[in-house]
């Protein structure tokens, strides 16, 4: 089933792809099932109704850098939802990217909504982001690498409200050193990994690293193989769109390569639960 489980849109703060148009593109597009996913990160952004305000950026966009508009979220999607039954499924979703410090943010948000699949995600530590550099800076390549997995491992730890883990391996993308020896990550990888497992929760294959540049896949070849070696079956597969040419991109290829590494299935989700489809199934 040709799917997307990572996409995002204009309640996105750096995206302005409207819901409508994913909708309309997915379906051309061939699309079966799309799960919006669109980012909350608490710490570093505040909600729309905070009594502090949200923040603008200072650029000429002068766009809101905040999380998700919740209800009008909401509002929307169950307005699509209906409105294109028949020509498309449509998930609702976020992506969170937590913290150790805002977990108990995240678990209020949980329960406002019936969410179908929900992404764990780290984009910073300490409030301090990867993407612009901020946290690497000072450390070692080895210590922001160990420091990013042991805050995932302790997320997976204390958090169970999720469905999958989206690009386990975001630092590699903020790495400017390279990528690390997969050797020296391994052993904390692996406690994330299994603890993930026996709590039922799955991976995500995200086929950004394409446009990304990337040496290897989104999460590596190695974490992908040590996954399966470890019993682990549940993977979904998501674009991280943001703009209409990612929608949906390298999903086929995608099913290519986990097949090459031994998967038979990935996921979709259905009011928190996983849904198995056997890769490159119509």
């Amino acid at each position: 089933m040709f799917c997307d489980y990572h996409v995002h849109t204009e309640y996105s703060d750096d995206s302005v792809y409207k819901m409508k148009d994913v909708v309309n593109d997915g379906i051309s597009r061939g699309l079966k099932e799309i799960c919006f996913t669109d980012h909350v990160d608490y710490g570093v952004k505040r909600d729309w109704d905070d009594p502090r305000g949200i923040d603008y950026r200072k650029d000429e966009s002068g766009e809101p850098l905040a999380n998700v508009d919740y209800e009008k979220y909401y509002r929307e999607f169950l307005q699509l939802a209906e409105e294109y039954k028949d020509k498309i499924n449509l998930k609702l979703g976020l992506e969170f990217g937590m913290q150790r410090h805002t977990v108990v943010d995240f678990e209020k948000l949980f329960k406002r909504y019936p969410f179908d699949c929900i992404l764990l995600s780290v984009h910073q530590i300490n409030d301090m982001e990867f993407w612009t550099g901020d946290y690497q800076k000072g450390k070692t390549q080895k210590e922001y690498n160990l420091e990013y997995y042991e805050e995932l491992l302790y997320l997976v730890k204390h958090y169970h409200n999720y469905s999958t883990l989206a690009h386990l391996d975001l630092i590699t993308r903020y790495d400017p050193e390279g990528t690390i020896s997969f050797e020296v990550i391994k052993p904390v990888i692996t406690e994330i990994l299994k603890t993930a497992i026996a709590d039922g929760k799955g991976i995500e294959f995200n086929t950004s690293w394409h446009r990304y540049g990337l040496i290897d896949t989104t999460p590596s070849r190695e974490i992908l193989k040590l996954y399966k070696e470890l019993g682990g079956e549940i993977i979904t597969i998501g674009s991280d769109s943001h703009k209409p040419e990612h929608l949906g991109a390298y999903v086929e290829e995608t099913h290519q390569i986990l097949r090459e590494l031994g998967f038979t299935r990935f996921c979709t989700y259905d009011k928190m639960k996983p849904i198995y489809h056997e890769l490159g199934e119509e």
